[in-house]
């Protein structure tokens, strides 16, 4: 009964709090099937949390591959392995349905709403004011951009959510100067160092700060209490984090060295547009990409007022200096400054790959969020004016009140917001200076718009790169006339869009824009198939291959005779396609950056594939610069080239010595490798080639694949035949290589491989 009288106690003091959550979680229940499912990372995350589990549970090597697994292995299980336990008892199992991923996004808003709940108490612990706690669980939640997120990622969510409570323990901890509490604090920040080791930095900072506690203590018996709770605190946190992640069981030491190196080079890095211009991850962030971010992604009142709370401290700094040195609140506020500004210098020095915007750190927005507090706070309390504090008060309410505002206007596509200190007078002009359109948050407006538009008849689709809306989302009449046909790609996903230039749309233009985002037009995809494969079958062929490739004018039709049905129906083919343009000048800015020779325009016929009349049929539009020459295919099967010759590659390797035999005999020239294999079958030229290239200088080979010690080229492959014989050609790179390594596999095991040097 105490107990129970203690909790009504605790909720009756806390109503406001109680209140607020209970309106934020209502707010977000309305809201949960709004945001589609970023169905790539969220079951990545999802099997490193079941392949915790199976590792838990006795299937050791199997589940230890995976856990040790890039990028797998970067991230603890600590959020993840939970949820599965969830799915499994709701018996969710492998579903793939809106019911599984209903359940993540929820949990995963839960546990957002508990990272405001503790933000709320720890304000409520820095200043004593209720009004203040309410205001820090306000911005906190509405974060335009976290509150999207909050549903979604599984990732940054949770690890921003557990860096507040992590805060929280550290103040707690220091506030109370009790072994237990430093305890406590350990294991919470080794389950912070789990989720992303990241955490590492508030790792440090109390190390450094109980540091400064024993070498200026009051006196020997202060200075040992702090040398002993920050003993037991590091000891802690590094027995949870180590329990925590089953990846290092068998080699702490080891593997902790590998992850640690990963902060600066992470081995997968990407494109991303910033200011203008295009930047590869790899090549580390310039020194205003972080904050740059923040700052136009961010609402204004907050960074203003952030500002404001760290000049404060930092004022209060200088005229206090010895307060820095000692266990005072004002060290507490200055931990808060040191934070992001700790943060982005490592990423910089450091060259870490990062993209994304700044989701790899919205954990910064926690001490970001408390600092706009502590600037409120020393704002209300520089005068005596009832007035003045009640006016603060008031224009921070109407700057939430204009946040608000926006994420009505823009909802459900907060993650792409941005605030008024970026230059948004056109969308144009925004989708031009930064990526607008991540993980593809718009799809659910874009299928609600194109269904209004067409309320009748038949439509067929697919999305390149991203998860559609889920069946359950729809009505019953829309799923049933969004047909699955024998005759036209099948699968889950069921929305045709065809991604040419506005204007451009064959069969009527119907371009749909969503919050700078420029979306694709929609075509009835037999009469348009129909009509290319007509027009090309008219002519003579550029190229011949499985696939027989034709041209006219900027058009681009693949065709293949006699396609038996299921080729469609397990998913149109994975096509590649590198234009390479007479004058260099006309490479796209991300091509010419990046260092190729050639656009890469995979994803245009990825939209869609048919099969009309026993041929199967893709089309693609091509750039209206010049182009010299066109290379194109379907990944690991085969590839085409104008005015590339395979023929003549298959003479000139058969008048030499093989380097290797095996399932194929391998020749080479030096900068190319050809391979050749007589009386070869379709099955047989299907299989996937692996190549593996070893430098003989490490320091030749890509960023990405230093960690690795190989550069992987297993993509290189493209399948030509001549006569009776299968003949590929990869182009090596022009460093100096010590060994290759090569072969086919079928996706389990290998079929053959060989090992050689190359020639000279």
């Amino acid at each position: 009964m105490h107990v129970g009288m203690s909790v009504a106690r605790r909720l009756r003091r806390h109503w406001a709090l109680v209140a607020a959550g209970a309106l934020f979680l209502l707010i977000g229940a309305f809201t949960l099937d709004d945001y589609i499912p970023s169905a790539v990372d969220m079951q990545a995350q999802r099997a490193i949390g079941k392949a915790a589990l199976d590792y838990l549970a006795g299937d050791g090597e199997r589940a230890f591959g995976q856990l040790n697994r890039p990028p797998d292995r970067y991230y603890g299980a600590v959020f993840e392995a939970p949820l599965v336990l969830v799915e499994r008892a709701l018996g969710l199992g492998d579903s793939r349905g809106w019911s599984f991923y209903r359940v993540r996004y929820l949990f995963t808003h839960l546990f957002f709403l508990a990272g405001g709940v503790f933000g709320y108490l720890l304000v409520l612990r820095l200043f004593g004011s209720r009004a203040l706690a309410l205001l820090a669980l306000a911005l906190f939640l509405l974060h335009p951009r976290l509150y999207a997120y909050s549903f979604i990622n599984s990732k940054d969510i949770p690890f921003l959510a557990t860096f507040m409570v992590s805060l929280y323990l550290v103040h707690h901890a220091f506030r109370r100067e009790t072994l237990g509490a430093f305890l406590l604090c350990g294991a919470g920040i080794g389950l912070l160092v789990n989720l992303r080791l990241m955490g590492i930095v508030l790792f440090v900072a109390v190390l450094v700060l109980r540091a400064l506690d024993v070498a200026f203590g009051g006196g020997r018996e202060e200075r040992g209490r702090a040398l002993l709770t920050g003993g037991a605190f590091a000891l802690v946190a590094i027995l949870t984090y180590h329990a925590s992640l089953p990846v290092l069981w068998t080699d702490p030491t080891g593997r902790f060295a590998e992850l640690v190196r990963t902060l600066s080079s992470y081995p997968y890095a990407v494109d991303n547009l910033f200011r203008g211009e295009w930047m590869h991850s790899g090549d580390g962030p310039p020194f205003d990409y972080v904050p740059v971010w923040v700052g136009i992604t961010t609402p204004p009142a907050v960074l203003l007022l952030a500002t404001m709370g760290a000049v404060a401290l930092g004022w209060r700094g200088m005229r206090r200096p010895r307060d820095v040195l000692h266990n005072t609140p004002l060290r507490f506020g200055l931990l808060l400054v040191a934070l992001p500004v700790a943060t982005v210098v490592a990423v910089v020095v450091l060259g870490s790959n990062v993209h994304g915007g700044w989701r790899y750190f919205f954990f910064l927005y926690a001490p970001l969020l408390l600092l706009a507090v502590t600037g409120l706070h020393w704002l209300t309390a520089a005068t005596r004016e009832r007035w003045m504090r009640t006016g603060a008060y008031a224009l921070a309410g109407a700057a939430i009140g204009v946040t608000v505002v926006a994420m009505v206007r823009i909802h459900p596509h907060e993650a792409n917001y941005f605030s008024a200190l970026t230059d948004r007078t056109t969308p144009e002009r925004l989708a031009s200076r930064y990526e607008v359109a991540y993980q593809n948050h718009s799809h659910r407006t874009v299928i609600a718009v194109i269904l209004a538009a067409h309320p009748s008849g038949t439509l067929f689709g697919s999305f390149f790169g991203a998860s559609a809306v889920p069946d359950e989302l729809l009505r019953a009449d829309d799923r049933e006339r969004l047909i699955r046909t024998r005759d036209f790609r099948s699968g889950d996903r069921n929305f045709f869009f065809l991604p040419v230039p506005a204007g451009r749309c064959p069969g009527g233009p119907h371009d749909v824009r969503v919050y700078a985002i420029t979306l694709r037009c929609v075509v009835d995809p037999v009469a348009y198939f129909g009509a290319a494969r007509r027009q090309a079958l008219a002519g003579e062929p550029v190229a011949r291959a499985r696939y027989d490739v034709y041209r006219a004018g900027r058009g681009l039709t693949w065709v293949r005779d006699g396609c038996p049905a299921e080729e469609v129906e397990e998913g149109a083919p994975d096509f590649f396609l590198h234009v390479y343009p007479r004058d260099a000048g006309d490479l796209s800015a991300l091509r010419a950056q990046q260092g190729y020779d050639f656009d890469n325009l995979d994803w245009v016929p990825r939209a869609g594939a048919v099969r009309i009349d026993g041929n199967c049929v893709a089309v693609a539009l091509l750039p209206d610069y010049p182009i010299a020459r066109v290379r194109t295919g379907e990944e690991g099967l085969w590839s085409a080239e104008a005015p590339r010759d395979y023929a003549g590659a298959w003479r000139e390797a058969l008048a030499t010595e093989p380097l290797a035999r095996g399932g194929f005999d391998v020749y080479g020239d030096g900068r190319t490798l050809t391979y050749v294999r007589d009386g070869c079958t379709e099955d047989e030229a299907a299989r996937p080639f692996f190549l593996h290239l070893y430098a003989g200088d490490a320091g030749d080979l890509p960023d990405d694949r230093r960690g690795h010690g190989f550069d992987n080229l297993d993509a290189a492959f493209g399948i030509g035949r001549v006569g009776g014989s299968c003949v590929a050609i990869v182009d090596l790179p022009d460093y100096p290589i010590a060994r290759i390594r090569t072969g086919q596999h079928d996706g389990t095991r290998e079929r053959w491989a060989v090992e050689f040097a190359p020639p000279e």
